[in-house]
């Protein structure tokens, strides 16, 4: 017969419980099986993705449920966080969601500093257990996948000191209440629950509660993550270490943040030419490449170290994207702003908004570069404007009735230009093709496919984008 976890006590338990190396090497034997092949007759299952984390402690590491605020292996400082992947058609995994960490209660958060935060405490060392989802399935019977000891690397907890002060800033400003996770780089405070539930009290603004919201590791630090292990080839990795391009130094956020490190690099160019500063990147844009302001930009943000900051580390992880803006003379953007191809599987299987793919585009942080041209018709465009910008709560509200209207036509399988919305419709966004070959097929929830089309800022959304911003920087 299985131990039961109340028939355990510590010195007998199969692993060191004061090593977090012990534990990680004892997690590796739930890999490639489920909870039910561990488990004893009368154990009272759980429900919910809480549930399986309580239940992975009491019936694999024979740990009996606390409600002690640390880590879970508090004598490793260490925490248990079991995390979602789902698979694509490609049979390839993929982050399900953000990594939800801790509540954040906005009374006692405001008298935490970073390093005695709950955050800190309790995420600073983690054992990451990776697990396929399986909607209405049984806690009992989902698999494991991958083990990770992730300690949060020393550049990395930078960043989301930053971020968490960033969060408790507007708190204590008394906007608990427009927290959004595109304040932030890596640390998000994410919405937790459903529109409508109970808010909370917030210190300084007894006039309006505030929707509960918790720390979380946002998806794109998580897909680095994920990609790491995988290429990897192991199921179980320790240590895991940072192997793309970085745009900024260790050094260098210890003494700024990342905004203020990008922002002073774009400076010294204000008001120039884009071919006089390509003259100066060595940048060769003789033949006129479509894509002559992205290059221009990306040589200044990077130092000329790399052709798209997009794919950088800190970009990557933070989700963060960088959009060149071309204004003409007579004040009028031409082109809308594309964003990547819509899934339709993913529209039609996320079953709320702020799950969406959508939802992780539009609440992320853009860093803009604007281009005004000075003459009409001359093209001689300079350096503008550069900032970071995060879409506002009222804009996110409209963005999620775009993404119903999506949903509910990719459901009733109306995937044409007929159906979507257009730019004319003057509603912030719309849905068209990019410039690509008619035959490309994406695929469809019915098995057909159906022709791809791309999610888009209207022209005239980024114009409002860009002149709000302008006269909030001049008042």
């Amino acid at each position: 017969m299985k131990k039961n976890s109340k028939d355990i006590i510590l010195t007998d338990l199969p692993y060191d419980i004061r090593s977090a190396q012990g534990i990680f090497e004892y997690s590796k034997g739930i890999l490639g099986k489920t909870l039910r092949d561990f488990v004893w007759d009368g154990y009272e299952v759980r429900k919910g993705k809480g549930g399986l984390g309580q239940m992975v402690e009491n019936i694999y590491f024979l740990l009996e449920t606390n409600n002690y605020s640390g880590a879970d292996f508090s004598e490793a400082g260490m925490e248990l966080k079991c995390t979602p992947l789902k698979k694509n058609k490609q049979e390839e995994y993929l982050i399900k969601e953000r990594l939800v960490c801790n509540m954040i209660n906005y009374c006692d958060v405001v008298m935490e500093d970073f390093e005695h935060s709950h955050f800190y405490l309790k995420c600073r060392l983690m054992l990451l257990l990776f697990y396929i989802h399986q909607s209405n399935c049984d806690n009992l019977d989902l698999e494991f996948i991958f083990s990770v000891l992730w300690k949060l690397p020393k550049k990395d907890l930078l960043i989301i000191k930053n971020d968490y002060e960033v969060i408790i800033d507007k708190i204590k400003q008394g906007k608990a209440h427009e927290l959004s996770e595109g304040d932030t780089m890596y640390l998000g405070a994410c919405r937790k629950g459903q529109k409508g539930e109970s808010l909370m009290k917030q210190p300084y603004n007894p006039d309006f509660d505030a929707p509960r919201r918790a720390f979380s590791l946002k998806m794109a630090y998580m897909r680095t993550v994920l990609d790491y292990v995988i290429k990897s080839g192991k199921n179980a990795v320790s240590n895991v270490a940072g192997a793309k391009s970085e745009l900024v130094s260790t050094s260098a956020l210890q003494k700024h943040s990342f905004d203020d490190i990008l922002l002073k690099r774009f400076k010294p160019y204000l008001n120039i030419s884009y071919k006089k500063i390509a003259k100066r990147k060595n940048l060769d844009i003789s033949n006129n490449p479509k894509n002559k302001f992205a290059m221009v930009a990306n040589a200044i943000a990077s130092f000329s170290k790399c052709t798209n900051v997009n794919r950088s580390e800190e970009f990557l992880k933070a989700g963060l994207t960088m959009k060149t803006i071309r204004i003409q003379a007579n004040g009028i953007i031409k082109e809308a702003m594309s964003f990547e191809n819509i899934d339709y599987i993913e529209v039609a299987e996320c079953e709320e908004w702020l799950d969406s793919r959508l939802y992780e585009l539009y609440s992320s942080r853009f860093m803009f570069v604007v281009f005004r041209e000075q003459t009409a018709g001359k093209e001689d465009y300079v350096l503008d404007d550069v900032f970071f910008w995060t879409m506002p709560q009222k804009d996110l509200e409209w963005a999620e009735v775009y993404w119903k209207h999506i949903k509910d036509n990719v459901l009733s399988n109306h995937i044409s230009e007929e159906y979507w919305w257009k730019g004319a419709d003057k509603k912030k966004f719309h849905v068209r093709p990019k410039a690509q070959k008619a035959k490309d097929m994406a695929p469809t929830p019915d098995g057909k496919g159906a022709k791809k089309f791309c999610y888009w800022f209207n022209n005239d959304y980024v114009r409002e984008i860009v002149e709000k911003h302008r006269i909030e920087d001049n008042a």
